[in-house]
């Protein structure tokens, strides 16, 4: 790597052979055990084993075997006997990040590279991933790292449609709830929803709240990256939040209010929209903010399901607050 520290997504993208290392000593399928640690120890070019890997005539990979199995085998085994031959190879091709998921996947120590051929062109341990990610500056973005492995391995994982439907779709099943709920309330309040002055903006009234909630979310999965959900900390950066929530919320609701004002030329109109989206969007960061930490601490996984949730509860939240406060002044 160079000098200058480098983004995440750049250094993920790397062709994997850029990071590898020497697969030496390959050993040959038809040799015996005395023969292969001969070979390990004449070899002058020993890379950091974790396993050593088998090759055939064509020096195709074999099989490989486990430093351990070697040694404590006897010296006229044949090394066909002793090694695996069902073994897991990543493909010369392949960028660092789709390395990452065999690791992640297989966890194993190290894997050998190949080439279209299965040809053995090198090999990639733990080590040598845990050395890079060192140079990463920025916590940051060694944060970013982890978690766009982990994305990008539990979408890789499901390589059929079924599965990845299943993984899905009850989570899409809150915003159909969510939008249910608000066809509902739009409809418990008709008397109000249905107004000129009303309806125009109740598109705008929600959008503001789900940006400020899925923000919200955003952040605090980044606070549960570095450190576990502790309630002292989750109320203080909640307290943090509603306030920004509270400044975001006063000054989306005033700027759209003037424009409501300019436009309806309704003072009564840009008080409830102002109230109406102050209210929504304070109540969402809060809403976006809480569930992560809730749903950790209940043993749940934040990232795939604070999101839809977050965004129906903004929803609702904003168009009762949105309703109520219009009932009260426009009714």
């Amino acid at each position: 790597m160079g000098s200058s520290p480098r983004k995440s997504a750049d250094w993920l993208s790397d062709p994997v052979t850029l990071h590898m290392g020497t697969a030496s000593p390959l050993l040959h399928v038809n040799q015996t055990v005395d023969e292969a640690i001969a070979v390990v120890r004449t070899s002058s070019d020993v890379g950091r084993i974790v396993y050593f890997y088998v090759i055939d005539e064509e020096r195709r990979l074999a099989g490989v075997v486990a430093t351990r199995k070697l040694l404590l085998s006897q010296p006229w085994t044949p090394i066909r006997e002793i090694m695996a031959s069902k073994t897991t190879a990543i493909p010369a091709n392949s960028t660092v990040l789709q390395a990452c998921e065999y690791f992640a996947e297989h966890k194993l120590l190290a894997f050998p590279i190949v080439d279209e051929e299965r040809r053995v062109v090198g090999a990639v341990d733990v080590g040598l991933y845990t050395d890079e990610i060192q140079e990463i500056d920025r916590r940051q973005d060694a944060d970013d790292l982890f978690q766009l492995i982990g994305i990008h391995l539990s979408e890789a994982a499901k390589v059929r449609a079924g599965p990845a439907f299943a993984g899905r779709f009850p989570w899409l099943l809150c915003n159909v709830a969510g939008g249910m709920l608000s066809a509902l309330i739009a409809d418990a309040y008709q008397d109000i929803s249905t107004l000129a002055v009303v309806a125009p903006f109740i598109a705008l009234v929600t959008a503001l709240a789900e940006s400020v909630s899925i923000q919200s979310v955003g952040l605090a999965l980044q606070a549960l990256h570095s450190q576990p959900p502790r309630w002292t900390s989750f109320l203080r950066k909640l307290q943090l939040e509603l306030t920004v929530g509270l400044l975001l919320g006063g000054a989306c609701g005033l700027v759209v209010g003037l424009v409501a004002l300019l436009w309806k030329g309704s003072l009564v109109v840009a008080a409830s929209l102002f109230l109406g989206i102050t209210g929504g969007v304070f109540a969402s960061a809060g809403v976006g903010l809480s569930l992560p930490f809730l749903m950790r601490l209940c043993r749940r996984d934040p990232q795939l399901a604070s999101g839809p949730i977050a965004l129906a509860l903004a929803d609702v939240v904003t168009l009762l607050c949105y309703f109520n406060l219009g009932r009260w002044l426009l009714g």
